[in-house]
């Protein structure tokens, strides 16, 4: 995985230690700062500390990050920000060790202060949800660059400014590191940016020090109750987004009660949409008829606006469920300040999205349709399934998993969402992480039973890379291949190593080998 260390302004500003303490109130322990001392940068990571860095030392899961400080000096951190409990780990270090008493909560406005708060020279847009962030981010990418010269695009499957970009770590990065790509951005003359907002992020206070222009919410289904505990804790840190001072205006779907909810608590203006045809919903914007086309590459739609409009629009990609990233984005990046046609065109003519309902093998007198999909949670694999659906001719074949070290309670919802849905099902491995694989297929597998007793065209692999090769074997040229789980995730988790691994390439090798090489394996 490239580090995130790269995306560093290349002429930062330089900062005084004195100018740090008084304006975040922060009191020294052990060796006084040097109020001449000066610093460039920012990070929570030991690993990503240039010379001139402030190493911010935070509580973690299960080591404080004061145990890493000495390596952070080593690397040349003049000071390190941290709490009364770290402090205590830091005293023996050369270097001044400043005191706060939520270090990470300062983290983000203390980088946005030292880099030049680089936010307010930049269109911001964030989107949260619990499925469609990615597309919806890319979709307002495009109508953004529509309108401006350079963008930047921060999410799960990269950070991009420009043409230049590297593997995105995580969903939304550390909140000094994404001041740090800001500046970037900035320095090199960008003008917006649309980026993911994830739940972690906001519960983690990983984008605290920006305020939006615009936000927007897609949607709330089951996911990472591991690690809110209910909705209603996965709904609260999703909020957060829509705080007074996190952001200025939001758009809010509503087609599920948290986006209704969302609309009524939500503390700044918001625009609601619809986009659910037919839906018993009042909102401001609404999608009033939707074609999903057969041909298997898109979608067009009429979205009618506040004044009664109504505007022909397009999604490039195919289902109901990109006609509405599509009729989001649309929203979004007009609240932002993009002419309502310029974004309905860049929209309709945006680029792939890696690893969402990405072809990977077209559709010919040889190989079925092929695809990959981010979709990991049962909603959205119940949306991935209905969208490829009437783009197949012939048998809808499915290959998944779920992940290990999350929440188990889906996996069975999986297994029967998938037996229902699909007519031939390969179950195999996602990212295990610490489980053991064969104990996440089994729970699996016995949501599959609850659909489909006798497990017929039900198989199960313990290599991804044979799941997809077996079911590509299996397939006839009327059927549709779909991988869901993974999407452009560039590594797999085994047993905590992670191994280079892409489902595209896995399809992509199995083409290069042919159709008798594919049957032979699978033999």
């Amino acid at each position: 995985m490239t580090s995130p260390v790269r995306m560093r302004p290349q002429h930062p500003e330089s900062r005084r230690m004195d100018e740090l303490l008084s304006t975040f109130s922060l009191v020294s322990a052990g060796r006084p700062a040097d109020p001449d001392t000066s610093f460039t940068g920012v990070t929570l990571a030991s690993t990503e500390v240039v010379p001139g860095d402030v190493f911010v030392a935070v509580p973690g899961l299960k080591v404080h990050g004061a145990a890493y400080a000495a390596q952070a000096v080593a690397a040349g951190a003049v000071a390190v920000l941290t709490d009364a409990v770290g402090a205590g780990e830091c005293a023996h270090l050369d270097v001044p060790v400043l005191v706060a008493e939520d270090p990470r909560a300062l983290a983000g406005p203390v980088a946005a202060w030292a880099y030049g708060t680089p936010a307010t020279d930049l269109v911001t847009v964030g989107v949260t949800g619990t499925n469609g962030k990615t597309t919806t981010t890319y979709f307002v990418d495009a109508a953004l660059r529509a309108a401006h010269a350079l963008t930047a695009v921060l999410g799960t499957v990269e950070l991009r400014i420009g043409e230049e970009a590297i593997e995105s770590p995580r969903t939304t990065v550390e909140a000094p590191a994404l001041q740090a790509i800001l500046a970037l951005a900035r320095e090199r003359g960008a003008t917006a940016v649309a980026m993911e907002v994830s739940s972690h992020a906001l519960a983690l206070g990983r984008v605290r020090g920006l305020t939006f222009d615009v936000v927007g919410f897609t949607n709330l289904q089951r996911d990472h109750l591991d690690f809110h505990g209910d909705m209603e804790g996965y709904f609260r840190d999703k909020s957060r987004l829509f705080a007074s001072g996190q952001a200025r205006r939001g758009v809010v779907v509503v087609d599920d009660e948290w986006g209704r909810r969302l609309v009524e608590e939500s503390p700044i203006p918001v625009e609601s949409v619809s986009t659910h045809v037919g839906a018993d919903v009042v909102a401001d914007w609404t999608v009033v008829a939707a074609d999903i086309g057969l041909d298997g590459v898109g979608s067009s739609f009429v979205l009618r606006g506040p004044d009664g409009a109504e505007h022909t629009a397009a999604s490039p990609l195919p289902g109901l469920v990109n006609v509405s990233n599509a009729a989001t984005a649309i929203v979004l990046a007009h609240a932002a300040g993009v002419d309502l046609d310029v974004a309905i065109d860049a929209v309709a003519h945006a680029h792939e999205i890696p690893g969402r309902m990405e072809r990977v093998i077209e559709r010919d007198e040889r190989w079925p349709l092929a695809l990959v999909d981010y979709a990991h949670t049962p909603d959205a694999l119940v949306l991935a399934l209905e969208a490829v659906r009437p783009i197949t001719p012939g048998r809808l074949v499915l290959v998944f998993g779920s992940d290990g070290d999350r929440d188990q309670g889906k996996r069975p919802i999986m297994g029967e969402i998938a037996a229902r849905l699909a007519d031939v099902i390969v179950v195999t491995d996602e990212n295990p992480r610490s489980e053991q694989p064969e104990a996440i297929r089994s729970a699996i597998l016995d949501g599959v039973r609850a659909q489909r007793p006798d497990l017929t065209d039900v198989h199960e692999a313990t290599s991804r890379a044979q799941a997809i090769r077996d079911a590509l074997s299996l397939a006839t040229p009327q059927d549709t291949v779909i991988i869901t789980g993974k999407g452009h995730e560039p590594t797999q988790e085994i047993a905590g190593v992670f191994h280079r691994y892409n489902d595209r390439d896995v399809l992509q090798a199995a083409y290069a080998a042919g159709p008798d090489q594919r049957a032979e394996q699978h033999a």
